[in-house]
């Protein structure tokens, strides 16, 4: 197993307490590897992705992992372009 490509990603998480809301952003790395693609919280056997896609709004943008489990978001300040090309890359070469 060997380490493809890397794309940044952040998670906006909300602190509240009796006094008052705080938004800490979270900086995060997605890995694609040989056999997978390893999140903060997810991992996904590269068997198990369909597709990846990515959509940009204003400033930020999201990168979406199309799995047999479902759809998963990920929130980016840039593009993920290489990440994506290089998984269908990846894929286009097994």
């Amino acid at each position: 197993m060997y380490l493809i490509a890397e794309q940044p990603y952040f998670k906006v998480e909300r602190e509240v307490s009796s006094l008052e809301q705080r938004d800490i952003e979270r900086n995060r790395t997605i890995y694609l590897y040989s056999e997978k693609v390893v999140s903060h919280h997810n991992e996904f056997p590269v068997k198990d992705i369909f597709d990846m896609s990515y959509r940009f709004f204003g400033s930020d943008g999201i990168l979406y992992i199309h799995t047999s489990k479902g759809i998963y978001p990920y929130t980016v300040k840039t593009s993920p372009e290489a990440f994506v090309n290089a998984y269908k890359e990846h894929i286009k070469g097994q």
